[in-house]
């Protein structure tokens, strides 16, 4: 790194804190903006540059937005305080929400019109990665976009796929990513507490199943919240409803069957609407124990 640059992280939850954290960590100067003051104030604490965004943008080189879906990305971006009016131009987005991929290639002219570039750049990996500037990102975009983004993208990731030359193809690959993902993560659920009926404990599931055939990233990551009985959310169980609603409309829009997404859709439904919605994801397995009668790890 030649500089450092200047750089905004909106949405310091615990993807976006690590991101920040990470980009910190390369030597560039961060702002941490959340409509959270904790979070915000967490983030200067650590090393965060101090500033109003509104005052600061127009000196930004990047702007990296973590929030959770499409409606946050565009109020930010062009809310009544929307960032891209005040960045100058040639400046970068680097949006990394699950959003679909016609959101994305609208954003990408919107910021077009006002000489700002941007990457549709959606994350993948966890909040540990993330901490550690290991994320896998799906990108898409302009030559000059990925020039413009790539201090951020060596700063916060292992491995980008750079996906194509206009927005649209990062987050359609990750809309494959999640489906495999809300599913992975409800057949362990699944899986588990069917085990449980024929006698087997969670602790010998999670020790047997990952050195079998039947194992995947998500069973090795969110078991443990099992067996541990904590579900502090990594990852909320109301990302999914979320991220699996956005496959199966892009699933209807091509007029392709995706029954295997809407049955986990259905499960995470039901443990938001049993009240843990905010939960670990893994939190799923709660609705499979309720309806079977079983005792998960660390239910009374």
């Amino acid at each position: 790194m030649t500089h450092p640059l200047r750089l905004a992280v909106i949405g310091l939850g615990s993807m976006g804190l690590g991101m920040a954290t990470s980009l910190l960590r390369a030597g560039h100067v961060t702002f941490g903006i959340d409509r959270n003051p904790d979070a915000q104030n967490r983030f200067a604490e650590a090393g965060g540059a101090p500033g109003d965004l509104t005052e600061v943008a127009g000196t930004l080189d990047a702007v990296v937005i973590v929030v959770l879906n499409a409606a946050q990305t565009e109020t930010v971006l062009f809310g009544p305080d929307g960032v891209v009016p005040k960045l100058r131009n040639g400046a970068v987005v680097v949006a990394c929400a699950t959003v679909a991929p016609e959101f994305a290639r609208a954003m990408e002219a919107r910021c077009a019109d006002h000489g700002v570039l941007y990457l549709d750049a959606p994350i993948s990996g966890g909040s540990v990665k993330a901490a550690e500037g290991a994320l896998s990102i799906m990108a898409s975009g302009t030559p000059e976009a990925f020039a413009a983004a790539r201090p951020v993208l060596d700063a916060t990731a292992a491995t980008v796929f750079a996906l194509g030359d206009a927005a649209g193809a990062g987050s359609a690959m990750k809309a494959a990513n999640q489906l495999l993902a809300g599913v992975h993560i409800a057949a362990m659920a699944e899986a588990m507490t069917f085990a449980m009926t024929q006698g087997i404990d969670p602790e010998t599931f999670l020790d047997v199943i990952p050195k079998c055939a039947g194992t995947s990233w998500m069973l090795e990551n969110r078991a443990p919240h099992i067996v541990a009985g904590d579900y502090t959310p990594h990852s909320s169980v109301d990302i999914w409803p979320k991220d699996l609603g956005i496959v199966l409309d892009i699933a209807k829009g091509v007029k392709f069957g995706a029954p295997l997404t809407a049955a986990a859709l259905q499960q995470f439904l039901a443990a938001s609407g049993s009240g843990l919605g905010l939960e670990d994801d893994a939190a799923v397995a709660k609705v499979y124990a309720r309806n079977a009668g079983l005792t998960l790890p660390g239910q009374s």
